[in-house]
Order: structure tokens, then C-alpha cells, then sequence
């Protein structure tokens, strides 16, 4: 079976709207003569004369009296469908976006990203979750509305990204500890046991890559899957914990925290979005507040 041509639902609204070619031909814009074939068209494809003569003028048949209201109602849909998008009223706005974050984000951003949410959108609801990968299925199927993290191989290529802001790698012990004083050499930093962050439960690592140009290796105790876990460690303890500064910030608290004393390369934290939401305005808006939230905390 064909595909019908839906632009003749225009053409019938139309007429039947107006019951005169003239006139419909008048509200489309188009010659008598085109406006005829298209009510040719229109009674071939329903069957039905849908307007015959009546002394001077026209009258629906019941078919068309029959198709009237539901034709105008679906050209009127159809309208709004293709209308761009009203204007974002973001007091009126009820909806509840899920981010998908590594631990650290929610602590050190979050309260000012719902602070920020609810006072402009008060019926905006902020659901995070713990990002245990970096497959880009979640923002594909719907079930994350925003991830935030850097950017991998797993990422998908039709994903969208935005860089938030840059960090690097620092290391964090307790109050106490001895690398709290004095000047922290490769060596000294190397000497003590170490917390290895992996999810994907590695040993080694870009810290390990850097210390071997230095002819050094350190002493992996633990492993753990979390920065927070890492930190939570450290304080308790004489490990040390290396983590991304920016991103831990509230997480450090009370702990004493200090470059590493050789070069890293700095990683990128972005936000990822599906493109299926990328021209939605309320999308939109979340994005530009997180945005301005990490712009802001340093």
C-alpha cells in the first residue's frame, strides 16, 4: 500500500473549512486551477465527492460533514508539532533530570548546582547516580539525561561533549602524616604506601608511568573503585591517596593536600549529552548552569 500524500489533509481542511474552491484556493495560495486538481485528488483518494453543487454554490456531502472536525483538529496538531518550541517558562517547568557523576561531583558541586536549580525552576528535580563506566548506553537509551567525566575510548561518537574545566592529579594525606612537612621529593613520595584508585581493579597507572622515568616504583597496599573511598583511607591512616584536586575538593577537607612532585598530564572533565536533546530548551538550560557552577569553583 501507498504512502498517502498528508499534505492533501491541508487542502481538505480547506476546503472544507471554507466550502467554496475559490475561496480554499484563496486561503492556500494557489490558482483555481491547481486547487481543482487537488479536489480531484481528495475525492479519488477518500471515494467521496465531498462537495457537490447546489444551485450556485457547494454543499458537503455527509462524508465530509462526517470528516470535517477530525481534519481540522489533526491539520491544527500537526501545526503545533511543527511550531518551534515555546518560550522555556522555567517556573512553570516540573521535570526530573538524572546526571550520571563519579563520587566527588555531587559533594563539591552539587549544593550550588541545586541551589542554582531550584531558585530559578523551583519544580525541577535533580536525580544523581554513581557512574560506574564510561559506555555511553544510559544517554543512548534515555535513563541519563547528563554524565559528567572525562571522555574515553568507550564514549560513543555521536555523543556531545562540552568541556567543564581542567584538573590534575594530587596527592592527600592526613594532618600528621610526614609528607605534611618539608619539601616532597620524588622519592619521599614514592617511599610511602600508596591507595591505587581503579575501577577496573589496575595496579598501575599514569602515577607509576611518571615515577619510572625517575627510576622509581611505589608501593601499591590498597586498591579501592572511589575517590572518596581513597580520601576516607588516607585519613585514617599512613596511605597516601592521589586524586584529581578540582573534582575533590570538599572531599579533602580537614586533610593536607600537596602537588606531586613530578609532571602529569591534566585531564579534561566534560559533560556528555545524547543529540536527541540537544536543541530541547530545558536541556538546555541545565546544561549552561552546570556550566556556570564549575566555572565557578575552584
Amino acid at each position: 500500500m501507498s504512502t498517502p500524500d498528508f499534505n492533501l489533509l491541508v487542502t481538505l481542511d480547506a476546503v472544507l473549512a471554507e466550502g467554496s474552491v475559490a475561496r480554499a484556493a484563496q486561503r492556500l495560495r494557489l490558482s483555481p486551477s491547481a486547487m481543482s486538481r487537488a479536489l480531484a485528488r481528495l475525492r479519488e483518494t477518500t471515494g467521496d465527492p465531498l462537495l457537490v453543487r447546489a444551485g450556485r454554490g457547494l454543499v458537503p456531502t455527509p462524508r465530509a460533514l462526517e470528516l470535517r472536525e477530525r481534519v481540522s483538529q489533526l491539520v491544527q496538531e500537526a501545526e503545533a508539532i511543527l511550531r518551534p518550541a515555546e518560550k522555556l517558562k522555567l517556573k512553570q517547568l516540573v521535570r526530573t533530570f538524572t546526571l550520571r557523576t563519579r563520587e566527588g561531583f555531587v559533594e563539591n558541586f552539587g549544593p550550588d548546582l541545586i541551589a542554582r536549580v531550584g531558585a530559578e525552576a523551583p519544580g525541577v528535580r535533580l536525580c544523581f547516580v554513581q557512574k560506574a563506566n564510561k559506555e555511553s548506553t544510559s544517554l543512548r537509551d534515555g535513563s541519563v539525561d547528563l554524565e559528567i567525566g572525562v571522555v574515553g575510548e568507550a564514549t560513543s561518537p555521536e555523543v556531545r561533549t562540552r568541556a567543564l574545566f581542567r584538573d590534575r592529579f594530587i596527592g592527600v594525606v592526613r594532618i600528621e602524616h610526614a609528607l605534611s612537612k618539608g619539601q616532597i621529593t620524588p622519592s619521599r613520595y614514592a617511599t610511602g604506601g600508596h591507595i591505587a584508585v581503579s575501577r577496573r581493579v589496575l595496579d598501575k597507572g599514569p602515577i607509576d608511568e611518571a615515577l619510572k622515568t625517575f627510576g622509581l616504583e611505589r608501593e601499591i597496599v590498597t586498591i579501592v573503585e572511589s575517590f572518596s573511598a581513597a580520601l576516607a583511607l588516607a585519613q585514617t591512616s599512613d596511605l597516601i591517596a592521589s586524586v584529581p584536586g578540582r573534582y575533590t575538593g570538599s572531599l579533602r577537607s580537614g586533610m593536607h593536600s600537596f602537588p606531586l612532585p613530578f609532571s602529569m598530564q591534566e585531564i579534561t572533565i566534560s559533560m556528555l549529552w545524547h543529540p536527541r536533546m540537544d536543541a530541547d530548551p530545558a536541556h538546555r538550560w541545565l546544561r549552561n548552569i552546570v556550566l556556570d557552577i564549575c566555572a565557578a569553583i575552584r
